[in-house]
C-alpha cells in the first residue's frame, strides 16, 4: 500500500438497528474496547471511528484549550474532550471533538450520569473535519446535534477553509476563512480563534 492509501481511512459503519443495543450494552461495548472510539446513531448504526493524524489532533487540542481557558475564567460550564460520549435525547450516542455543557444543566445530572455517558445534549459543540472524514457524514452529525437541542455547533472544514454554523431553528450559515467565530450567544464573551487552522 502507498502512503496515500494509509492516510484515507474511512470510519466503518455497521447497521445494528435490528439488534437494538441498549444504552447499557453500548456503554459496555465501549468499555470493553477502550482503544477504539465508537459512536451509535439514533438509527442504530454503529460507527467505528478512524484515528486522526497529527495535524488534526493538534488543531483539536488547540481549539479545546482555547475553550478551556475561557471556561476557567468564567466558570460557566464544563468542557469535554473527543473521548466523551453523550447520550442524546433522540437516541444517538455521539462524541463531539470539543463540547461544552452549561453548569446548571451539568449539575442537574446525578453522579452516576456524570460518570458514565452523560444523558444530555451539549450546549456547544465543535467538529473538526480531518482528512479521513466524509463531509456529508459530519454534516449529518451536525444536523443530529441541532435536532437534539445543541444551541451552537461549529463544523470546521480546513480542506475548504470554511466554517459551517448550526443553530437551533436556523439555517446553516457558512463562513469562508474566518480568523475567529463569535460564540457570545451561548458562551458569553468567547471568540474562537481560527487563525492557526488556515495556516
Amino acid at each position: 500500500m502507498t502512503l496515500s492509501e494509509f492516510e484515507i481511512v474511512e470510519p466503518i459503519r455497521l447497521d445494528f438497528s435490528t439488534l437494538h443495543l441498549t444504552d447499557e450494552q453500548f456503554y459496555q461495548l465501549c468499555i470493553a474496547n477502550p482503544e477504539q472510539p465508537l459512536e451509535l446513531t439514533a438509527k442504530g448504526v454503529l460507527i467505528v471511528m478512524s484515528p486522526v493524524g497529527g495535524e488534526s489532533g493538534n488543531y483539536e487540542l488547540e481549539l479545546g484549550t482555547d475553550l478551556t481557558i475561557w471556561n476557567r475564567k468564567t466558570k460557566l460550564g464544563k468542557v469535554f474532550s473527543s473521548s466523551t460520549v453523550f447520550r442524546l435525547p433522540l437516541g444517538g450516542q455521539r462524541s463531539p471533538d470539543v463540547s461544552w455543557v452549561e453548569l446548571s444543566r451539568w449539575n442537574a445530572l446525578t453522579a452516576e450520569q456524570q460518570q458514565k455517558f452523560p444523558p444530555i445534549a451539549p450546549d456547544f459543540v465543535i467538529e473538526l473535519r480531518s482528512r479521513t472524514d466524509s463531509l456529508s457524514d459530519l454534516q449529518e452529525k451536525m444536523l443530529e446535534y441541532r435536532a437534539n437541542g445543541v444551541r451552537l455547533g461549529l463544523l470546521i472544514n480546513p480542506q475548504a477553509q470554511q466554517v459551517e454554523i448550526y443553530r437551533v431553528n436556523q439555517e446553516v450559515k457558512i463562513l469562508q476563512s474566518p480568523t475567529e467565530v463569535n460564540c457570545d450567544e451561548v458562551l458569553s464573551g468567547f471568540r474562537l480563534d481560527l487563525s492557526q487552522i488556515w495556516q
